[in-house]
């Protein structure tokens, strides 16, 4: 069986294009997309997603602004400044980097965001939105998932996914996805029994449970289309350091449809979808008709 390699730096690539075509579009018409990106404390796995968030912010002609704090940030600062960004029209979207230091709540700081501005799609009330099958703003990870198993499969009605993962994050908001789409969706997590077998009737399997490749060939349906969220860093057997998922990579390729690898598949998609997500806010703002290509935003 020959496994198709989901490529998502092609995908996120294409999709960054149509996101900048449109943006320039708006630009003529004196709107311009702005983004803002909040860094409390110096963790640096985090510096580099917010570097990197901003750089293609920019490169898709949105305006950027980044706001670092130190790391002893009190949370009420952080709220005034949350609510300073809800009131400035120049604003579109709001990202506060997660995780932020112990001392400040974080269910807070997603609760103060503006859940038209919420462009992570984290407040209670684009979860609750997203549940039910209105006008959410979708988290950026889940978006980017379905927008690979689109570009794979196109129709995804009747078939059969398991999510493997049940965090507000990835796993609740995907299944929500999946079943918008007319999947059978199945959530399978860590008291789940007989998880192989859950497995091996998916169609679709999505791993996000953060284990690095808990996924074994004998867990996989043949030909079955896989998208791993994993990002695991593990020593290899000469000790080096190296990034895997949650799927057995190597072994499942040789049984699955198609496959996303790690790195080089969900993350950059990731990415791409926040740029979606204030791309799509940016038109709801200003009352105006959101494109046919923009899935699951009508």
């Amino acid at each position: 069986m020959m496994t198709n390699i989901i490529d998502g730096k092609s995908i996120a690539a294409k999709l960054r294009s149509r996101i900048a075509n449109e943006v320039e579009s708006l630009k003529q018409q004196g709107i311009h997309p702005g983004l803002a990106v909040i860094l409390v404390g110096d963790d640096p796995a985090s510096q580099v997603y917010v570097r990197s968030k901003g750089k293609q912010t920019k490169e898709a002609g949105m305006n950027s602004f980044e706001y670092r704090l130190a790391d002893n940030t009190p949370q009420e600062a952080l709220l005034e400044l949350i609510s300073k960004l809800n009131q400035d029209n120049s604003v579109n979207g709001i990202l506060v980097q997660l995780p932020l230091p112990r001392h400040i709540d974080e269910e807070a700081i997603i609760n103060a965001i503006a859940p038209q501005k919420d462009v992570d799609g984290f407040h209670p009330i684009n979860i609750g939105l997203l549940s039910t099958g209105g006008k959410a703003t979708i988290p950026c990870t889940p978006l980017g998932c379905l927008m690979m198993l689109k570009d794979q499969l196109g129709d995804l009605s009747g078939l059969k996914a398991v999510v493997l993962g049940r965090s507000n994050i990835v796993g609740k908001p995907m299944a929500s996805l999946l079943i918008k789409e007319n999947c059978t969706v199945t959530i399978a997590h860590s008291k789940t029994t007989c998880i192989e077998d859950e497995c091996r009737q998916a169609d679709i399997l999505i791993a996000a449970v953060g284990k690095p490749e808990l996924v074994k060939e004998n867990w996989i349906k043949p030909g079955a289309t896989i998208i791993d969220v994993g990002i695991n860093r593990i020593k290899d057997t000469e000790n080096n350091s190296k990034l895997v998922g949650d799927v057995d990579f190597i072994n499942v390729s040789k049984k699955s449809g198609a496959i996303t690898p790690v790195p080089g598949g969900v993350g950059p998609m990731t990415i791409a979808c926040l740029l979606l997500n204030t791309l799509t806010i940016t038109l709801r703002q200003n009352n105006l008709s959101i494109p046919k290509w923009i899935i699951n935003q009508e």
